[in-house]
């Protein structure tokens, strides 16, 4: 098939850029960057380098300034929502305009979208989202993505978890100082982390490939998420290092602000039930099989 792919350079675009290229489909990347991108993968800096009658089978949105690696300035908060909805809008208008409409289109989202209220309840894809700014910028970014449908295109919004991966993800961050033993819980260690193998990951979006009755929002989330404090005292377990340096919620708003509070003090107990009822086989369902992988 012929694919269309944002973002695909980046920790999550790149594993399923090589995945696509095992099973020998065709690769166009949008990049601000195509200098760095190689053959057999074809790169555009812009929607307007595509001709006319350029048919794709499936478009990926996977585009956006990362949302953890800064402080939340007003600046960055812009930065970090104009880079979701420009590129996605682009696509909208971009589909808008050629004759042969992808048959489906992926579009990144994150389970952020739930919003930040403490509750032990199990989230699935019909919960509402709240006033913080990450389901706030989530919900604009899904609305103008749906716009698709109403061009006829199969539409899937990937709520995506904390992806754990090699070389990577939130996993990079962590295991500098749990591997010197410098790990430990964040705040009190009881808010959820609906964690997710990056293979299942890109599992999932292979999965909506291949399942037509798949569409709307999808949780992009393992089975069986954990706390903050089981989290820590697993990966703890396979680096076989204590983990009993904590950081105190005190310190985390003062060093990262908002965006500590709502990325790190927070968290849902979200399930993917809508992969789930449609069959697909988690290849790591649980935490210390995943971490065990990605740290062997």
């Amino acid at each position: 098939m012929n694919f269309l792919i944002t973002g695909g350079t980046g920790f999550i675009g790149s594993a399923l850029c090589s995945r696509l290229l095992e099973d020998k489909h065709d690769i166009v990347i949008l990049s601000r960057h195509p200098d760095a991108i190689k053959a057999p993968v074809t790169a555009i800096s812009n929607l307007d380098q595509l001709k006319s009658d350029t048919a794709f089978d499936v478009v990926i949105n996977l585009a956006g300034e990362p949302i953890a690696n800064k402080r939340w300035s007003d600046q960055q908060k812009q930065r970090i929502s104009r880079s979701r909805l420009d590129t996605t809008q682009k696509l909208i208008s971009y589909f808008k305009t050629i004759e042969h409409k992808p048959k489906l289109f992926i579009s990144g989202s994150a389970i952020g979208y739930y919003g930040t209220s403490e509750t032990n309840d199990i989230v699935d894809e019909t919960e509402h989202g709240d006033d913080s700014f990450s389901s706030q910028l989530c919900q604009q970014w899904e609305a103008t993505a749906l716009q698709a449908q109403t061009l006829g295109i199969r539409t899937c919004l990937l709520r995506t978890g904390i992806v754990l991966g090699k070389g990577g993800g939130a996993l990079s961050k962590m295991l500098p100082p749990f591997k010197v033993g410098l790990g430990g819980k964040i705040g009190r260690g009881k808010q959820w982390m609906s964690w997710i193998h990056l293979d299942d990951l890109v599992g999932i979006i292979l999965y909506c490939i291949d399942h037509d009755g798949l569409k709307n929002a999808i949780n992009g989330t393992s089975p069986n998420p954990v706390t903050n404090q089981v989290f820590t005292k697993t990966l703890g377990k396979v680096l076989k290092r204590p983990t009993i340096l904590p950081m105190p919620t005190l310190v985390v708003k003062l060093l990262m602000g908002q965006m500590g509070e709502e990325l790190l003090l927070a968290g849902k107990k979200v399930l993917p039930i809508k992969v789930l009822d449609a069959g697909y086989k988690f290849q790591y369902k649980e935490l210390e099989g995943a971490l065990k992988n990605i740290t062997k």
